[in-house]
């Protein structure tokens, strides 16, 4: 008579199950996912906010600029963290980081020629 036990352990086991190749091509869709997130839409205004700072730092008597409110004015005075502008007969007194836009006057300049 056959063992029972000697039949159990001579049949075929069952493999372990392998993660197989399905986890991996998901991190590779992800990874190439946040790549172009970044590449299309964050770099991109990471550089345009350090374009405007430095636009910001390089400001002079004379220019023109756009505060975030749509006022439009020429600056007329300039100290370390606010400047006075001039817009129409009105002075304003404003802080540098409420410039949305810098019209420098060279760039006026060019243009009427």
């Amino acid at each position: 008579m056959i063992n029972l036990t000697a039949l159990f352990l001579l049949q075929d086991q069952p493999a372990a199950p392998s993660r197989g190749p399905g986890l991996g091509i998901f991190f590779i869709q992800m990874l190439a996912f946040i790549a172009i997130i970044y590449f299309l839409m964050l770099r991109p205004k990471i550089q345009q906010e350090k374009r405007h700072r430095e636009r910001l730092k390089q400001l002079k008597k004379g220019d023109e600029i756009v505060t975030a409110g749509g006022v439009v004015g020429t600056i007329v005075h300039l100290r370390d963290h606010d400047l006075t502008i001039k817009s129409g007969e009105t002075r304003l007194e404003i802080q540098r980081d409420r410039i949305a836009e810098v019209r420098s006057a060279d760039d006026k300049d060019s243009k009427a020629t």
